[in-house]
């Protein structure tokens, strides 16, 4: 269990992502234009589309909250299983050569979808199986933090932390990324004697 903090990061982002696109699921919507077979178009207009991200995002919002309150291999075996195909649709688009503008993660239209947002979604997803392969089959979070030292506050600090800067690093840091590449790199200014 020793990358239980990893999982609790990654269970926590499912959380926030679902909540966000459940709340905005048009950004999400538009994102999956591109990746949707065109005989599915006609069937699913963007309404519809709005109603199965809505759906999709309530459920992946429940999924991290069950499996925060119960890390059991069922569950961190569906958080593995989650964080794979996203970086699978992530990989396919980019091997379809269209980059995402916009993943539509956290219901938001600035969050592009990135080579690091896969690599990010891989570990999230081979932490879910260390922690299937690991956790015991009963309990909570609170019978494993108590197995913590100091109950697990310090366990629980870093994972809000790794929550934070996983949520920048999927969400900002791209969107600063490409305001840079916009705007160009500054001239290198000329060595003054």
């Amino acid at each position: 269990m020793e990358l239980i903090g990893l999982y609790l990061v990654a269970a926590a982002l499912l959380v926030v992502a679902g909540v966000a696109k459940a709340a905005r699921p048009d950004d999400t919507a538009r994102a999956l234009n591109d990746l949707v077979p065109a005989w599915i178009g006609p069937v699913l207009t963007q309404r519809r589309k709005r109603a199965v991200i809505r759906l999709g995002a309530l459920f992946e919002a429940g999924l991290g909250l069950v499996a925060i309150a119960l890390p059991r291999p069922l569950t961190a075996g569906l958080v593995a299983t989650s964080y794979a195909l996203f970086a699978g649709v992530v990989l396919y688009a980019r091997s379809r050569g269209r980059a995402l503008s916009s993943c539509g993660c956290f219901g938001r239209a600035d969050t592009p979808a990135t080579v690091l947002h896969a690599l990010v979604d891989i570990v999230f997803a081979a932490a879910g199986v260390a922690v299937a392969a690991t956790v015991p089959s009963s309990g909570s979070l609170m019978t494993l933090l108590g197995h913590q030292p100091a109950a697990g506050v310090p366990l629980v600090f870093v994972s809000a932390v790794g929550l934070y800067l996983s949520y920048l690093t999927l969400a900002v840091l791209p969107s600063v990324e490409g305001a840079r590449r916009l705007v160009g790199r500054p001239a290198a200014r000329e060595a003054t004697p």
